[in-house]
């Protein structure tokens, strides 16, 4: 049955354990349980919930409107979907510090097996647009040391995230990283980097494991898992990139629908079948499950006793 069969520590364990691996962790962008659950049968390392993809399901743009309890309800839905680790956009913190301690504590209890925390003033914009402004670095430590002290089990991973690269400059967003680690932040997220060459740079400046966010049209370049992992970046996160291929062709199929009047118009062969989405649900162990309670019976020789007792 289409639940997780592994606990959220040892999901969180994994995720640890593939951050000092030394490889490179392919972690896609989940929008619903059912994409953690495709995930996961390709083989991927993990599931990232994304805030912006979670603010577009809900037809609204990343500027920090979503809540806490959205947030963590998703990210749980989907985290108990699947035994790959999930690892969840908290934003802000959605925040002052003892906000962003709640938010470490709900998403632990989420079963999540690590967020990430940024440094953009709150509420937010999306890491790769214009007009962002980053908190002072001594409002961030706070932010990062409320989360570490707050979390409940130690191998909740806690990452830093600094949008200060495209604000105040590469040299600035390093040292705001080394900061962050020095506050107890398990791993750094570098966010809106432009190339490798800066990729390098924060890999030469920080000793804990790095994430690369991968999303298409934004300001980063595009690179190979091959090349990030040559650099020895730990993670990489594609974020919205599910989103946008399902959208890309549910416009085109809906289009073509209007126009044409019907789905024989070669709109059938491009839809996944319904024994495909039978397969990824696990259809058939619910209906084992199910028939296994009703046809139920008790071994021979464990039916109840019913004749009066005597003495």
């Amino acid at each position: 049955m289409r639940y997780a069969t592994t606990t959220p520590n040892e999901r969180r364990r994994a995720l640890r354990d593939g951050l000092a691996s030394g490889r490179l962790l392919r972690v896609p962008g989940a929008f619903n349980p059912l994409t953690a659950v495709l995930i996961e049968e390709l083989g991927f390392d993990g599931v990232y919930v994304s805030g912006a993809v979670l603010s577009a399901d809900l037809a609204l743009p990343d500027i920090g409107l979503t809540t806490l309890t959205e947030v963590a309800d998703r990210g749980g839905r989907i985290a108990r979907s699947t035994d790959l680790p999930a690892f969840i956009d908290a934003d802000t913190g959605f925040g002052e510090p003892l906000n962003a301690a709640r938010t470490v504590q709900t998403l632990e209890d989420a079963g999540l097996a690590g967020c990430h925390l940024e440094d953009q003033v709150n509420p937010k914009r999306c890491g790769h647009l214009d007009g962002k402004a980053v908190t002072g670095t001594d409002e961030m430590v706070r932010r990062i040391r409320a989360a570490v002290q707050a979390r409940r089990d130690p191998d909740f991973v806690i990452c830093a995230r600094t949008d200060a690269r495209a604000v105040e400059g590469l040299d600035a967003a390093i040292e705001r990283a080394r900061a962050y680690v020095d506050a107890g932040a398990d791993m750094v997220f570098p966010e809106a980097v432009r190339d490798a060459s800066e990729f390098e740079a924060f890999r030469k400046a920080v000793d804990v494991p790095l994430l690369a966010n991968m999303t298409e049209f934004g300001k980063s370049e595009l690179l190979t898992a091959g090349r990030l992992e040559s650099i020895g970046m730990n993670m990489a996160i594609y974020p919205v990139t599910a989103l946008r291929l399902a959208m890309g062709a549910v416009e085109a199929g809906l289009t073509e629908l209007r126009d044409a009047g019907t789905q024989t118009t070669g709109l059938i062969e491009r839809m996944q079948t319904r024994s495909r989405l039978y397969e990824l649900l696990d259809y058939d162990s619910y209906t084992a499950f199910d028939s296994g309670v009703h046809d139920f019976a008790p071994p021979a020789g464990d039916e109840p006793n019913t004749s009066e007792r005597k003495g």
